[in-house]
């Protein structure tokens, strides 16, 4: 092979690979170059994540109940209801109903007396 063509094969794999890592989000056990977590986390509950650490990455899947205000919703599960903070960024044009399912990963976030769970991704299911 020529030093071009040694080039161009590497330029390829290279671009390859940044296209794969752009897309970000939740990964098995790689990290993820753009952001997003490792994983696998477990599933928790509203009520066991209100009893984590800060900075405590958590998995929820129930529903969205109701809007507080600004970006704070109600999340709530079998077990009971959560504060939860969602970025319009991360709803990426889904429109959920309090109805709906979803899955939820982000962290707990705790100021003073308060519990939120801080949204990283939310997948309507």
């Amino acid at each position: 092979m020529t030093k071009l063509s040694i080039f161009l094969a590497a330029l390829a794999l290279t671009g390859a690979a940044a296209a794969q890592s752009a897309a970000g989000g939740l990964t098995g056990t790689a990290q993820a170059t753009h952001g997003g977590f490792t994983g696998p986390m477990a599933l928790v509950t509203a009520e066991h994540a209100k009893t984590l650490p800060d900075d405590t990455k958590v998995t929820l899947q129930g529903q969205i109940d109701s809007h507080l205000g600004g970006k704070n919703y109600l999340f709530k599960d079998a077990s009971g209801t959560v504060p939860i903070e969602v970025d319009s960024k991360r709803w990426q044009g889904q429109a959920v109903a309090p109805l709906d399912r979803v899955q939820i990963d982000g962290e707990v976030e705790r100021q003073r007396d308060t519990v939120k769970i801080e949204v990283k991704q939310l997948q309507k299911l």
